[in-house]
């Protein structure tokens, strides 16, 4: 990894802002008041490149307990944390605090670093260690390295920089790959540029031009400048500290706790299932509904804690819950998060994002706990069957459960191809998309849909098929179009169904008339030939057969696909024989004359205005003629 965001953190006044000026040569307190008051206030930045090429970037945090907001704001996206603990002071009230919120959000790897190493003797010095090994027991920090500092003198800070050598090189990168997430904790305007925001990019990549949306608020913008610590980059990695000037956006659109993303991807939600931990040291218990205020990312929004199995939550206990916004969060699945007391403001807990979509439980359902278990726990196998069976419609785009169980395209195929090894579920391709369904419920809809396929053909069996449409909305009416028609290739290319056109039939149906029905068809096809130009009238049809008009209407319509007659108009049909006759003879007679009435065509056709009008109107539709005022012309390509 090239590049690592490392987090201080500590009670006010412990030294971080120094030390970093130690370790950077950067003075973080950059506002006028954090000067006047020795104290920072805002989340402070600055570049190191160590001796092995290794770049960090620093974020200093304010210790003030006031600004503990501000704290999280920057410690969510960092990869290494110092913990700072001034050796003339020990362990005190925001130490305890930051701790606590580095042990949720689980930032695992860190250094404990005692300050003003100057100011206290060796037997002193010794006792705060301990005080602080103490301190981090059972924490993430427990087995970190300790090392005393004095910024002052520069003792011990070499040795800071070969501890913090040693742990970038070891720490595993953020993934460049996916989607672009930039929770933004700063917004400013640059005279001549416009707005700029600033953020850790916890996934993807930017690049200058790339087009980026705001969430919550759904407002889209063209990346103008990228600046890494100053430097103009066209492009920003995952891991990096990034400023993103942005085209078409005022300063007051964005604020802190927006996200910066890769558009239509990311979906706010008000409601997200979560593990949740109350810490320990709390003095009482956390009670259902209790309102808080939820730190993720870059930001703070009021909730409320539902409690899904229990009606308070202990000290010390982990619980499933939702967490009920009151403004729209951005989450991903496996995201820390920290929960505060909403008034007085202290640390409660934290936890991970179970399902940062959620919609709302019933509580105390066994099987909801156990559906969140699994998805927290379960393997990528497990999580990708899970989202194909809980889906509204067990059939779901693969893009679609790479969204749901947060991980990449390409992990959720593999896992998808193991449990389609063991037949749990199906993969459905077409040219531009991927979809998976679950095994079972295909089986049904296989089922189903040859049954109706079976009824239809039974009453119409002189038909091709059922209309793609009409078996969709009688069957599968939750399916999108796009989904129908790639089970209907798959089941086609398995050789279930056949699909022609627009119709569905079975793969062994086959549409041949009956005796019964033969000789009917003949005998209707011979009425039509009795007096070619003057055809008869479905009405007359039926009273000299004696059928039904629905009979007659199927009838009808495998002529038409049998090509033995031609519909002309609305009730109108010549026999096929007809049409080739009566477009022979006015093909001859414009041939000699170039034009044609429509009194010559009745005269040329022996027929009537009835019957002749309505056919030379065929003649225009099928581009055989063309009408120019009262008389038809032969129809030329040129013209037309």
């Amino acid at each position: 990894m090239d590049y690592i965001i490392v987090g201080t953190a500590g009670h006010i006044d412990h030294g971080k802002t120094v030390l970093v000026k130690a370790l950077t040569g950067v003075d973080t307190d950059r506002l006028k008041e954090e000067k006047e008051r020795g104290i920072s206030i805002e989340l402070g930045f600055a570049p190191l490149v160590l001796s092995n090429g290794l770049k960090l970037g620093l974020v200093d945090v304010p210790g003030h307990e006031r600004f503990i907001k501000q704290m999280l704001a920057g410690v969510g996206g960092i990869d290494l944390v110092l913990l700072v603990v001034a050796a003339d002071e020990g362990v005190m009230p925001q130490t305890q605090e930051h701790l606590d919120i580095i042990d949720l959000l689980q930032i695992k790897r860190g250094i404990i670093v005692i300050t003003k190493k100057d100011l206290v003797d060796d037997e002193w010095l010794e006792l705060v260690q301990e005080e602080v090994r103490e301190t981090v027991r059972g924490t993430v920090l427990e087995h970190s390295p300790m090392v005393a500092v004095s910024a002052l003198t520069g003792e011990g800070i070499s040795e800071l920089r070969r501890l913090l050598e040693e742990l970038a090189e070891t720490t595993p990168p953020k993934s460049s790959e996916g989607y672009v997430r930039l929770p933004i904790d700063r917004v400013f305007s640059v005279t001549g540029f416009g707005t700029v925001v600033t953020g850790t990019l916890w996934s993807g990549s930017i690049r200058t031009g790339d087009e980026l949306e705001i969430l919550p608020h759904g407002l889209r913008s063209r990346v103008r400048n990228l600046q890494i610590h100053g430097e103009t980059v066209s492009s920003a990695l995952a891991g990096q500290r990034v400023a993103v000037n942005l085209a078409g956006l005022e300063v007051h659109q964005v604020e802190r706790g927006d996200v910066l993303a890769t558009p239509g991807v990311w979906q706010p939600s008000y409601r997200m299932d979560v593990k949740l931990h109350l810490l320990n040291r709390m003095e009482k218990p956390l009670q259902h509904r209790a309102r808080v205020r939820v730190h993720l990312g870059t930001s703070e929004i009021l909730g409320r804690v539902v409690l899904l199995d229990r009606d308070e939550l202990l000290p010390g206990e982990t619980a499933y819950a939702q967490m009920v916004m009151e403004k729209p969060v951005v989450a991903a699945k496996n995201d820390r998060f920290v929960i505060r007391n909403y008034s007085p403001m202290y640390t409660l807990g934290g936890g991970t994002v179970v399902e940062p979509v959620a919609a709302k439980h019933k509580r105390f359902r066994p099987e909801i706990i156990k559906a969140l278990d699994t998805k927290l726990t379960g393997t990528p196998a497990e999580l990708v069957l899970q989202a194909v069976k809980s889906h509204s419609v067990p059939l779901i785009e693969l893009q679609e459960v790479a969204k749901k169980v947060g991980m990449l395209k390409d992990e959720v195929l593999k896992a998808a191809n193991k449990l389609k090894d063991k037949n749990l579920i199906q993969i459905i391709s077409g040219e531009t998309e991927t979809f998976l369904v679950d095994a079972q419920q295909l089986k049904i809809w296989e089922k189903d849909a040859l049954e109706l396929l079976e009824d239809y053909h039974s009453r119409f069996s002189l038909r091709e098929g059922i209309p793609k449409e009409e078996l969709r909305s009688r069957q599968f009416a939750l399916l999108s179009a796009k989904a129908f028609n790639l089970l209907l290739q798959h089941w086609a290319q398995q050789g279930i169904i056949r699909i022609k056109g627009n119709f569905v039939a079975k793969s062994d149906f086959q549409c041949i008339p009956d005796p019964k029905q033969r000789r009917i068809l003949n005998q209707i096809e011979q009425i039509f030939k009795e007096n070619l130009f003057q055809p008869p009238s479905l009405a007359h049809i039926q009273d000299r057969i004696g059928i039904t008009g629905e009979q007659l209407e199927e009838l009808l319509r495998y002529l038409l696909r049998t090509d033995k007659l031609v519909k002309v108009s609305e009730d109108l049909f010549f026999h096929a024989d007809a049409v080739k006759v009566a477009q022979e003879k006015i093909g001859n007679y414009l041939s000699k004359h170039e034009q044609i009435s429509l009194g010559e065509a009745r005269d040329l056709l022996e027929s009537s205005r009835k019957f002749v009008l309505p056919l030379l109107e065929y003649f225009d539709q099928v581009r055989f003629t063309r009408r120019v005022g009262d008389i038809r012309v032969l129809y030329s390509k040129n013209q037309g």
